[in-house]
């Protein structure tokens, strides 16, 4: 049997007016896998995310999720997907608890578990000290933590993340490194945006740079040193 592809950019365009976002991308993505893409301020990274969320059109091509078409069904394929932001943003005045809570209902429409969510939150490293307290003394980590147990909570089978260790102290990037590694283990599929080439390495299977709009090389991270990615990476930007 086929095994449905988890992400397919198939010919991906995007033109704002003369300016090229992004330029014929092609890239498959199997369930459970880690990919990350690289790329400077402007490469494009940001759009591909908005492409693959359904919140911009594109301008030629298509993308698939879980074999639905974007354009055709987001509605659908959506259900299956959960962002997580580079700046998580919680209702400061409600507890972490209480914002998964919120947040669950309103995606799935649907009475949330209280039990399993305080399970999960646990899960990620928030005691329930922590989840019970307002969402407005959390660190960004913790508020990261929020989301993504929000993502284990509704069994997401992808998660798109955009620069999802930006501004975290390295003991906080690193757990989040570790609760990514664990939704791998569970067979989830994540596509994670990012600048950390070194924290790139240690996650991902496959690792895409992307240079005005396009994808220019993709690497396996596994059969690789950090230091040829940083290589390779620069021989790029530093032309």
């Amino acid at each position: 049997m086929e095994t449905t592809l988890a992400i397919k950019l198939d010919g991906l365009s995007k033109s704002f007016g003369n300016q090229k976002a992004v330029v014929d991308l092609n890239l498959s993505l199997s369930q459970g896998e880690v990919f990350c893409l690289l790329g400077p301020n402007g490469a494009g990274k940001t759009t591909t995310i908005n492409l693959i969320l359904g919140i911009l059109p594109p301008s030629s091509g298509r993308v698939t999720v879980l074999g639905h078409e974007m354009e055709q069904n987001a509605t659908t394929a959506l259900r299956q997907v959960s962002f997580i932001p580079e700046t998580v943003s919680l209702y400061p005045q409600l507890s972490g608890l209480e914002n998964l809570t919120y947040f669950a209902e309103l995606a799935d429409n649907k009475k949330i578990d209280l039990a399993r969510a305080a399970e999960v939150l646990n899960q990620v490293g928030l005691s329930e000290k922590e989840y019970k307290q307002p969402a407005g003394s959390y660190s960004k980590g913790m508020r990261q933590k929020v989301c993504l147990a929000l993502a284990f909570y509704r069994n997401a089978q992808i998660l798109v993340l955009d620069e999802p260790t930006s501004g975290l102290d390295p003991g906080s990037a690193n757990e989040f490194l570790r609760l990514i590694s664990e939704a791998r283990d569970r067979n989830q599929t994540v596509f994670m945006v990012t600048h950390d080439i070194f924290r790139a390495k240690a996650i991902a299977d496959r690792i895409g740079i992307l240079r005005s709009g396009r994808l220019v090389q993709e690497i396996d991270a596994q059969s690789i040193s950090v230091t040829r990615i940083e290589e390779i990476y620069l021989e790029y930007f530093n032309a």
